[in-house]
């Protein structure tokens, strides 16, 4: 840890510029420096035009792989730092499982994790093609330009290369029977064809104080190549358009824009881009309109999926977009776009529909989920903050966020407002209970949460705290009813416990005081603990902690605290790190994952929910908050 401690201007000075293994950037649409990309990237050459059966797949032995290619990346080099040091806390392509304390190897599922990870970086039987041989060796070798972890191979004669290069030639490039994932020809033309129209021109645009990018990627030895264009011509031929296209594929990761070095590289570093560009800062931020476009033709290469899928909607508070996480990639898939300030966000149970309550207009926005788009405006009493649907669907609930104190009742057959609840004080959080007899809601100001009764829309109780009221989650009794509350309060690392048959309050469970040291600076000491809630099993709770820049899992009902997951950091320019501001909970349907939106690092985080181990950092917009889980069949 010393050692680690002593490398760390080196390890941040690695993330900046990794060349063609680092992840580096923002999300979808919207950067922050500080954000990293899922730990498991598929490889640009595996999407070839279409032309095979089905995605391909190696044949690379596990056993070799661990016993001879995984010490390799533990082995200490010049300075004392090993591969490791670097890919197992930076956001890479090539990211290893961080040790468990104490131990100096990977255990075996740890390893075959590593293992999958390395895969994506090999082409089958070929060593010269395969990115994890290719980077850390010399140039002159036959390596690529750089690698600022340091070049390790002089040559292709050192035994560690040559004991890469074997394993990867004994291993065979197949290909399924099945054709049920493969991609149409249609869906292949449809890419080349918007790659043509929309994509292409972008290397030809003349931007002011800039050269063009076909400028310098017509020379020959540039790794994105474009076709030089006929004497006179302003446009490629289609064959040679076919050929940029295949260059341009090799600069992807399909699905992923952050993690693609055709969008990272001209992108401002400020804005998540590589740290430096010999064509210049092309993009100055994620919201540029031709990042866009780029970013869109990325995301339209990833392959459909037709099984059951859960997504993880993520609004982001202080931009004006909503990012659509699929739980089985870790890939952002879909931005929702046209919300300023998007709140709460709930589903139709169908999944047809996204009801998200906007702050800008004081609008309850009715989307249709499939293509994103703004079906109804709901005008609200005022200004909104969260909001639910009841279990059947028939009523999205807001919370109205004035002194008077309403939650509006909107008919989900007319959309529109039938109704406004009376509650106690100002409205920041409104929850129906899993049993969908009762809605809760919270307020800060009069430090209250009150049930109402929703077979008459009317408040029938409530429990006074002595702080404001914050986030809140549910426990059941065996017959589906409500068994316990568990609220967090302003100014307390922990959550109180309320009896829900009682009505009162019967426990308060003060959060580990360590980990911590986090909170001050971000300006978050009065909401030391934000983001609260209960897997779909009902077997554990979880509670975010920003003082922690943790989240922590308890057992339900013993409620027996059984550790943490630690969050990302944030390394903010010449000062300490910081934390990522956690703020919400939401979990897939069979509670084997828990994601934790990351307000002050832009990023989602995926935990898995039995090792404590986090296994995905998604990058998103600005200032994610609200989340919630839509299962799609």
């Amino acid at each position: 840890m010393e050692r680690l401690r002593k490398a760390k201007p080196v390890l941040l000075a690695i993330a900046a510029v990794c060349g063609l293994l680092v992840t580096v950037g923002g999300g979808a649409e919207t950067p922050s420096a500080a954000r990293q990309a899922t730990i498991a990237a598929s490889p640009a050459h595996a999407h070839q035009s279409g032309k095979s059966s089905g995605p391909a797949q190696s044949s690379l032995d596990f056993e070799t792989y661990r016993t001879r290619i995984e010490p390799i990346f533990l082995k200490q080099r010049q300075g004392g730092v090993r591969c490791y040091d670097c890919h197992s806390v930076l956001a890479t392509r090539l990211r290893l499982e961080p040790l468990s304390p104490g131990n100096s190897a990977w255990t075996t599922e740890q390893s075959r994790r590593n293992f999958e990870v390395i895969s994506q970086l090999i082409t089958p039987s070929d060593p010269l093609k395969s990115r994890l041989l290719l980077h850390p060796l010399a140039q002159e070798a036959g390596g690529d330009s750089s690698h600022t972890g340091g070049k390790f191979w002089a040559s292709q004669s050192d035994p560690e290369w040559k004991i890469l290069a074997d394993w990867v030639r004994h291993s065979t490039e197949t290909r399924p029977a099945t054709h049920t994932a493969s991609r149409s020809n249609a869906t292949d033309a449809l890419d080349s064809q918007f790659f043509r129209t929309k994509v292409e021109p972008i290397f030809l645009k003349e931007r002011p104080g800039h050269a063009r990018c076909y400028g310098c990627h017509v020379l020959t030895n540039r790794t994105f190549h474009l076709e030089t264009l006929s004497p006179g011509g302003a446009a490629w031929t289609d064959e040679q358009s076919q050929r940029n296209f295949q260059s341009a594929l090799q600069q992807v990761v399909p699905g992923k824009p952050a993690s693609s070095r055709l969008l990272i590289h001209p992108l401002a570093p400020e804005a998540g881009g590589d740290p430096f560009h010999s064509g210049g800062r092309q993009f100055a931020s994620q919201n540029d309109p031709d990042w866009l476009v780029l970013a869109e033709w990325v995301r339209s290469l990833s392959e459909p999926s037709s099984a059951a899928t859960a997504w993880i909607f993520v609004t982001n508070s202080a931009g004006d977009t909503i990012d659509v996480i699929d739980a089985t990639t870790n890939n952002v898939v879909q931005v929702i776009r046209g919300i300023e300030l998007p709140h709460g966000i709930a589903f139709s149970p169908d999944g047809t529909r996204v009801y998200v309550s906007n702050e800008s207009e004081s609008v309850l926005d009715v989307v249709d989920r499939k293509s994103g788009k703004i079906e109804k405006k709901i005008s609200l009493s005022a200004r909104p903050n969260n909001l639910a649907i009841t279990k059947d669907g028939g009523r999205v609930l807001v919370g109205i966020r004035t002194d008077a104190g309403v939650i509006d009742v909107i008919d989900t057959t007319s959309l529109t407002r039938v109704k406004s609840i009376p509650v106690d004080g100002s409205v920041h959080n409104v929850f129906v209970t899993p049993d969908g007899k009762y809605a809760v809601s919270g307020s800060i100001e009069n430090r209250a949460a009150t049930v109402i009764d929703l077979h008459n829309e009317q408040a029938i109780w409530e429990v006074k705290f002595d702080r404001a009221v914050r986030p809140m989650a549910f426990e059941t009794n065996p017959d589906g009813s409500t068994s316990r509350i568990f609220v967090q309060l302003s100014g307390f690392n922990g959550f109180a416990v309320v009896d829900f048959a009682k009505r009162l309050e019967v426990a308060r469970i003060k959060l580990p005081d360590q980990p911590g040291g986090f909170g001050k600076v971000e300006g978050r000491a009065g909401t030391p603990s934000h983001g609260i809630g209960v897997t779909p099993d009902g077997k554990s709770l979880w509670v975010n902690s920003t003082v922690a820049n943790a989240v922590f899992k308890y057992s339900l009902p013993e409620l027996k605290l059984l550790g943490y997951a630690t969050l990302p950091e944030v390394h903010p320019l010449g000062r300490s790190p910081t934390g990522s501001v956690p703020e919400w909970i939401t979990f897939t349907p069979d509670s084997k994952v828990v994601y934790v939106s990351n307000s002050g690092a832009g990023s989602v985080s995926a935990i898995d929910a039995n090792t404590l181990q986090e296994i995905a950092v998604i990058p998103v917009g600005e200032v994610p908050k609200r989340i919630n889980t839509l299962l799609l069949h």
